[in-house]
């Protein structure tokens, strides 16, 4: 028998992966409920309230926590500082002022701020499919009108 504890692997941090995907798994809520309510039903006031207000926990959570996690795990657990150059496989990336050829100095620290970078984007790209398909639910597609010579739709009789 292994006894291997999978949240005691080094990289793995506990509050940014839970954070990570409770955030998926609020989405995923909404996507839920979007399926389930009849697109033309009007909101009332309280649905409204709370429907603002869940939206907005989901959006603090994904920005705001989520990347502060990782900033957190990277500064601390993986020691991502400014003070720890990246030197690369065979020293390719070894800065000319520690005598290698790179031109400059590229430090851990970027990797992190643009890894977090990357989760804001991910983010933003749900959001913006998540919000475009629920105004588009629902919608009925028209269907193409014959048009006269002069481009003008012809009505037939029933």
């Amino acid at each position: 028998m292994l006894a291997i504890n999978i949240l005691k692997w080094p990289g793995m941090n506990q509050a940014f992966l839970f954070s990570f995907f409770l955030t998926l798994v609020l989405i995923g809520a909404i996507i839920v409920v979007g399926m389930r309510r009849p697109a033309d039903r009007k909101a009332t006031w309280g649905e409204a309230v709370f429907g603002a207000t869940y939206v907005f926990a989901v959006m603090f959570i994904a920005f705001g926590v989520v990347p502060h996690q990782f900033i957190d795990h990277a500064d601390k657990n993986l020691g991502w500082r400014k003070d720890n150059l990246i030197y690369g496989p065979f020293d390719i990336l070894k800065p000319q002022s520690f005598g290698g050829q790179f031109p400059f100095d590229v430090s851990y620290e970027a990797i992190r701020d643009t890894v977090v970078v990357v989760i804001h984007v991910f983010y933003f790209v749900i959001m913006g499919l998540i919000f475009a398909w629920w105004q588009k639910r629902g919608a009925v597609k028209t269907k193409e009108v014959e048009t006269s010579s002069y481009g003008r739709p012809l009505m037939r009789k029933a």
